[in-house]
């Protein structure tokens, strides 16, 4: 199966921001076995990923992402705060994010929507099924929905 591309022919680019590399090479090996194209950047605090999107510093040639995957528990800036700030931006906030955490916690799930989460998926513990779920997400954001076009 090829790899969805944008209409100019480029790779979609997904960002992941995580700070556990073992759900780092996780999502890197769903990717990369699902969909060869598609770039997966990953950062991994909060920090980092607000740096990124805004395109700062050591990212200032940052390609803007087509679609983000976010955990909550992340050093230096929490997820929510991240989440918080994406969807308040004008650029950024058309970009979805899908809340890719281990917390099934109400509070969390809720929260998440309410600052306009896009998705909100808790991540299995069991390898196989981690794998599964990311690559139902790439097929369904990548596959099945119209993303925006980039900024």
């Amino acid at each position: 199966m090829t790899a969805p591309i944008r209409a100019d022919g480029t790779p979609i680019e997904v960002l992941l921001v995580e700070d556990d590399p073992g759900d780092v090479l996780m999502t890197q090996e769903a990717f990369e076995e699902h969909k060869v194209r598609n770039r997966l950047n990953v950062v991994s605090d909060g920090a980092e990923a607000l740096a990124y999107l805004r395109r700062e510093g050591e990212y200032a040639d940052a390609t803007r992402p087509d679609l983000i995957l976010l955990d909550l528990n992340l050093p230096k800036r929490d997820g929510r705060e991240v989440l918080e700030e994406i969807k308040k931006d004008d650029e950024l906030g058309r970009i979805p994010v899908v809340v890719l955490t281990t917390s099934a916690a109400d509070e969390d799930i809720l929260r998440s929507y309410q600052l306009h989460a896009n998705a909100y998926v808790t991540k299995p513990v069991d390898f196989e099924r981690f794998i599964t779920v990311i690559r139902q997400i790439d097929e369904f954001f990548v596959s099945v929905v119209k993303l925006p076009p980039r900024a």
